[in-house]
């Protein structure tokens, strides 16, 4: 094999694995390839760092393989508040409220990821309306899920 066969076996298999994502599940192949030749794939070691609480938002991260600690920073140091693996995105809302990082992530295993940066991630919601949709409907089910998980919690301490 050459060099072109191997590469263009790694952008087909890197849109097979960003179908995976709910917001790009829809979107067309030939788009999603074009977003996997602009984006790069980085591995990360345990304990490695993705992004920092606070730091500007450049791209967005989908998980290919691993998982990644999400932290956010308390008076009494670091806490872990979740966790994200394979075919999970990160730094997106951030990206999106083009607000600093709300958490750091840290890479807990081998992480493998496509690193989407800002611009090619703007390019692929302008030029496909229904990831808009897709993220809408997951930020819904997300505060929906949260507002639960905070009633539960509320009745627990009453």
């Amino acid at each position: 094999m050459n060099e072109r066969t191997v590469h263009s076996m790694l952008l087909n298999d890197e849109v097979q694995l960003l179908r995976k994502v709910p917001y790009f599940c829809r979107v067309d192949p030939c788009k999603l390839k074009l977003l996997a030749f602009t984006s790069d794939r980085v591995c990360y070691e345990p304990g490695q760092v993705l992004f920092t609480q606070g730091d500007s938002s450049d791209a967005a991260y989908v998980i290919l393989r691993g998982s990644v600690d999400l932290l956010t920073q308390s008076s009494t140091g670091e806490v872990k508040i979740g966790d994200a693996g394979c075919n999970s995105i990160i730094g997106e809302m951030c990206l999106l409220s083009n607000s600093l990082q709300a958490v750091t992530a840290r890479a807990s295993t081998d992480v493998e990821v496509l690193r989407i940066d800002k611009d090619a991630f703007f390019k692929v919601i302008a030029d496909n309306p229904r990831i808009s949709m897709e993220i809408s409907r997951t930020l819904a089910e997300n505060l929906r899920g949260s507002r639960f998980d905070n009633k539960s919690r509320e009745n627990q301490h009453a």
